[in-house]
């Protein structure tokens, strides 16, 4: 939020309250014994909630995390990264692959758990079959793909333009749950999540995947945290269900499903594999992948969709809310939530200060 600067706010009831003089970041705010149950100051109601400037401006609810994702983590996004590798990147090569891929192991990555004597067993078999890939290590090795999906700050919230690079022709947006881990490394809450996903610039090669995600506006989190506490936990977590809309400016519609019920690695799995041998002194948000891969066409047959700017997506799922966001470049997408950067600095110094 930005009142005289970000503020963390707790919403209670349709009422959204500034918690700012007893945690000045949600860093410090989701380090708290029970953030749920700070007390705050009135600032507005939820209804009064806008994107841009002003007192109840909606900013996206993380401020000092690292941004992490992880990927590979469904057995048809599994098969996706393997369709954008062989392509090379090239949407009209798509759908011949993905019949033969779908043929050959859609069945055996959906049936073995990743890590285990079975997916060792698979891996020899499709190594053999020369069918084998760096996405199909990831999605049945020991070892969860995690890499880092935006800098400190970057994110944009619920309501603001997420960025598309300007130079992509194969995208698509990835509906995911994020969840946060405080300094601990204890998972505090869930959100909703965009890993804006550019098929084009992975498919072509893997070493490109810094620059496929890491955009201006590529990241969007929110609309806002849920806490954990006694009616809302990771179980919740465990069985989400995200829908997804997509409303293009030609009249363009494409509906989607992810569940989480899905997922190959249990989230707290994905939470100790991005610990690892690493620490994150103001935690960390965690993207947990997506099941939904859009193979409809939009324009030509046989090319899949990818976006067109002006396109309006709607991440929903009913304990966490909807994310909503238009699509712009990253190019021209807008950098107001870009120069709050100041007011979080001073904020952190003030930490620091009181700390010393």
């Amino acid at each position: 939020m930005l009142a005289d600067g970000p503020a963390p706010v707790i919403v209670r009831e349709g009422r959204v309250h500034d918690v700012s003089a007893e945690a000045p970041t949600t860093a410090d705010l989701f380090d708290l014994p029970d953030p749920a149950a700070v007390e705050g100051t009135y600032l507005c109601d939820v209804d009064d909630l806008t994107v841009g400037g002003g007192a109840c401006a909606l900013l996206a609810p993380i401020d000092l995390q690292c941004v992490k994702a992880c990927g590979v983590t469904f057995a048809v996004s599994a098969i996706e990264r393997v369709i954008e590798e062989r392509a090379r990147g090239d949407a009209g090569a798509a759908a011949a692959i993905r019949a033969e891929l779908e043929d050959k192991i859609g069945g055996g990555i959906r049936s073995v758990v990743p890590g285990s004597d079975e997916a060792a067993k698979l891996k020899t078999a499709l190594i053999e079959a020369g069918m084998w890939s760096q996405y199909l290590e990831v999605a049945i090795g020991p070892d969860a793909e995690v890499f880092t999906k935006a800098p400190v700050l970057s994110s944009v919230g619920w309501g603001a333009e997420i960025g598309i690079r300007s130079d992509s022709s194969w995208n698509n947006p990835e509906p995911e749950v994020v969840v946060i881990a405080n300094a601990a490394g204890k998972v505090v809450g869930a959100t909703l999540g965009n890993d804006v996903n550019l098929r084009d610039f992975e498919g072509r090669s893997a070493l490109l995947l810094g620059k496929a995600k890491d955009n201006n506006a590529a990241c969007a989190i929110g609309p806002f945290v849920r806490l954990f506490d006694a009616d809302f936990g990771i179980d919740d977590v465990r069985n989400a269900e995200l829908d997804l809309l997509i409303e293009g400016p030609e009249g363009y519609r494409l509906e989607g499903h992810s569940s989480m019920n899905q997922i190959s690695r249990d989230p707290l799995e994905l939470v100790r594999q991005t610990l690892s041998e690493h620490q994150y002194p103001d935690g960390f948000a965690l993207f947990l992948g997506t099941l939904f891969a859009p193979v409809q066409d939009r324009d030509d047959p046989g090319r899949g969709f990818t976006h067109k700017v002006g396109d309006t997506v709607r991440i929903y799922s009913p304990r966490l809310g909807t994310l909503a966001n238009r699509v712009t470049t990253s190019k021209d997408a807008a950098p107001w939530t870009f120069g709050i950067r100041d007011l979080y600095r001073s904020l952190a110094a003030r930490r620091v200060t009181e700390t010393v």
